[in-house]
């Protein structure tokens, strides 16, 4: 799918599941320019902006999240995976550690269709670099599958807190 995103970045995405590939295609054969919009009780298209995603999510979730908290975890988590495979420089200057950490925006920027500059501020936790140039990250190379990732950048955020709370 190509679209313009944020900011008029055109986007180009690949939905690899076959059914939502196609459910994707039937939505595009609705009149109107939104892409995601559905046919209320009188039977009229309604577009679904975000506004109605976030009071869904309040719903059904009985807190207040939104789209950007989910787009924040899944920011960092791909952010953990990034640096888990990513060799803290020798020697670790800090020059050498803000190239590193910028190619891991960059990657993450470029998955998420933001700038490094919005990414690193407001879709990483910034817990994740100083957990990475603690060493902390490198463990986790070897972990398969969403459910791990989330679960190990679970643990990431946690030990960082204890630290804080330590410091504090």
């Amino acid at each position: 799918m190509r679209f313009r995103g944020k900011s008029g970045q055109l986007q180009e995405v690949t939905v690899g599941d076959r059914r939502l590939g196609r459910l994707v295609r039937r939505l595009q054969q609705l009149p109107g320019q939104a892409l995601f919009q559905y046919r209320d009780d009188d039977g009229a298209l309604q577009p679904v902006d975000s506004g109605a995603v976030n009071d869904y999510l309040r719903e059904v979730m009985g807190e207040d999240f939104t789209a950007k908290d989910f787009r924040t975890w899944g920011g960092t988590v791909a952010a953990v995976q990034a640096f888990a495979t990513t060799e803290l420089p020798e020697p670790a200057s800090q020059r050498a550690l803000a190239q590193a950490q910028r190619a891991v925006v960059c990657e993450v920027a470029a998955l998420l269709g933001n700038t490094p500059a919005v990414c690193r501020k407001a879709y990483i936790d910034p817990c994740v670099f100083a957990g990475w140039e603690r060493g902390e990250l490198a463990a986790l190379a070897g972990l398969r599958g969403p459910r791990q990732w989330e679960q190990a950048t679970l643990k990431v955020l946690r030990r960082a807190r204890r630290l804080a709370k330590r410091r504090a």
